[in-house]
């Protein structure tokens, strides 16, 4: 992007202004580069979640590293991890509230009715006792970085809120992607970023792995026969039969 990137360490600059100027080709506010670092921070890591439990199994096979971290960024899809399908959502959405000339709060409810059990929402009932993608919003609000987006999801949990049999409220995933979109980022580069930054986690997760636990070899973990559901033992015919 035209910066000696040697020039920028020395002057002080780090991770987070690095990925402004990569995915941006500016040097951020010293506010934005504090929300990113906020929610790169809050991404890192969230416990056994299916994308570090993938990284440990991958480990026991006496991999890389770097095998086991991408296999743990591979388990990011539409369901977890779904930034590009949330972001296009909202971008959607607010393109409708120019062209069309409705409240955001009219959108945000006719989004709902469509899409409430989608995974991608940004909303549902898995943050009701954690105040963290709460106070995501409330630090962009302090930092002066949120905007539209942030001011749109708002809209979408006080619509799920009211429609929704369940309580609902903001998910990680919707504080998230809605921070990353105000400060810039596309829907692409939030997943990306957000992905790779699971990747440090990944390469945690297999190096306690290792430290703890013996490898497997091929054929050491059979099903045990009382844990297995298929069909019932059946009779191998003869060739001739």
């Amino acid at each position: 992007r035209g910066y000696d990137t040697t020039e920028l360490v020395e002057q002080g600059y780090g991770l987070a202004d690095m990925i402004f100027i990569d995915y941006q080709a500016r040097i951020p506010l010293i506010e934005e580069q504090q929300m990113l670092n906020y929610v790169m921070i809050l991404a890192l890591d969230d416990g056994l979640s299916s994308p570090a439990a993938l990284s440990r199994i991958v480990g026991r096979s006496q991999t890389l590293l770097t095998q086991a971290a991408g296999a743990s960024i591979l388990a990011f899809g539409h369901a977890y991890g779904a930034f590009e399908a949330f972001g296009a959502m909202l971008e959607d959405c607010l393109s409708r509230v120019d062209t069309e000339g409705k409240r955001m709060e009219q959108i945000a409810e006719v989004l709902v009715k469509e899409h409430q059990n989608d995974e991608y929402l940004g909303v549902s009932s898995l943050m009701l006792k954690d105040p963290a993608a709460k106070r995501m919003f409330a630090r962009a609000e302090h930092l002066g970085v949120a905007g539209k987006y942030i001011a749109f999801t708002k809209e979408i949990v006080k619509a799920a809120q009211r429609l929704s049999k369940d309580p609902v409220d903001l998910d990680m995933l919707g504080a998230m992607g809605a921070t990353m979109m105000d400060l810039g980022f596309s829907p692409e580069a939030t997943w990306a970023i957000l992905a790779v930054t699971r990747a440090f986690a990944g390469g945690a997760h297999f190096c306690e792995e290792m430290e703890r636990e013996p490898f497997e070899r091929f054929g050491q973990r059979l099903t045990p026969k009382e844990l297995y559901d298929g069909p019932e033992d059946r009779p191998v015919p003869s060739r001739e039969e």
